[in-house]
């Protein structure tokens, strides 16, 4: 980046965690490194082990981290909710509410995550979005901060573990018409209408059909009637689903891999059984395989109606 473009404010938040509300004063003389997330994002779940180690690494050295949470979803905006994933996470640094996008139009940003490097006169001096680049990116701040020390170790794990890259053929699919892709269900979906849906035979690879009783909305696809099932047939060691309940109580659901339990291959978020609740809106982790990588079909069925999909992640 050019080297004197300067650090916009960080006005228009809707609230802020860990932290009363920083001012271009308060950052003053201080390396800023700001990072753009939103809870539901694979992608910054497996850089946030990263981020929270750096922050107590290089504290002391003057660097100060700021959680910026742009929401992609509509449920994502309530404080409540950032408030628990940053408990959950064991953040501890200042996180700004930016559920109106006010900070992230300022930066005219367009990715989770996104890392800026601000230096201690508050011009930004490098940027990196999405994963990995690590090392570098520490390297970075590093310099910033007048220090030189070999890198951090960082050990990650469940859903924040690092991608199996080399085994991983199916792309993030979202299920609301909006941008969704890849509906498999014969006749196609009718967007914003309740209806019937059905499974097709065979379920190609890198698709997803529904069974049940669902409504297609613009982000999300909901479920009408108990007993709705979604199905994907995909080739990734991991397989993630973000879920809400909407309005209603936990939802009791069942996994099946290839029509059984998934023993070993179970996620973080279901037994090995294949049992899971839907509680809080967030990414469930369904899938974590071992040994030999190839083609699977998952199918998740809820027990009570009310359940909100929104899009399948995979690593």
């Amino acid at each position: 980046m050019p080297d004197r473009v300067h650090m916009p404010a960080l006005s228009g938040a809707a609230g802020w965690l860990n932290s009363e509300p920083l001012s271009p004063a308060d950052l003053r003389g201080h390396v800023v490194l700001v990072d753009f997330w939103t809870l539901t994002c694979i992608n910054w779940l497996r850089t946030e082990p990263y981020i929270r180690t750096w922050s107590r690494a290089y504290r002391d050295d003057g660097l100060i981290v700021i959680g910026v949470h742009t929401p992609e979803f509509s449920f994502e905006g309530e404080v409540d909710r950032v408030a628990q994933a940053v408990k959950e996470r064991e953040i501890d640094y200042p996180i700004v509410i930016d559920s109106d996008y006010a900070i992230w139009n300022a930066f005219d940003n367009h990715y989770w995550p996104a890392l800026y490097f601000v230096d201690a006169g508050g011009f930004i001096r490098d940027h990196h979005f999405g994963e990995g680049r690590y090392e570098q990116s520490e390297r970075t701040f590093q310099r910033l901060l007048g220090v030189d020390r070999y890198p951090v170790g960082v050990e990650a794990i469940g859903a924040e573990a690092p991608a199996d890259w080399a085994h991983l053929r199916t792309p993030e699919t979202y299920l609301g018409y909006g941008r969704g892709e890849h509906f498999a269900s014969p006749g196609g979906g009718a967007f914003g209408e309740r209806r019937a849906y059905e499974l097709p035979e065979p379920l190609p690879v890198n698709h997803w059909a529904l069974t049940g009783e669902w409504t297609i909305g613009p982000e999300n696809v909901v479920l009408g009637q108990a007993g709705g099932s979604i199905a994907f047939r995909f080739s990734a060691r991991d397989a993630h689903l973000v879920l809400s309940a909407g309005v209603r109580e936990p939802i009791p659901f069942r996994l099946r891999l290839d029509g059984d339990a998934p023993g070993s291959g179970h996620g973080v978020d279901v037994d090995q059984d294949g049992n899971g609740v839907l509680r809080d809106g967030r990414l469930y982790q369904l899938v974590r395989q071992e040994g030999e990588i190839g083609e699977r079909t998952l199918e998740i069925t809820f027990v009570e109606s009310g359940a909100e999909a929104y899009v399948f992640t995979f690593g």
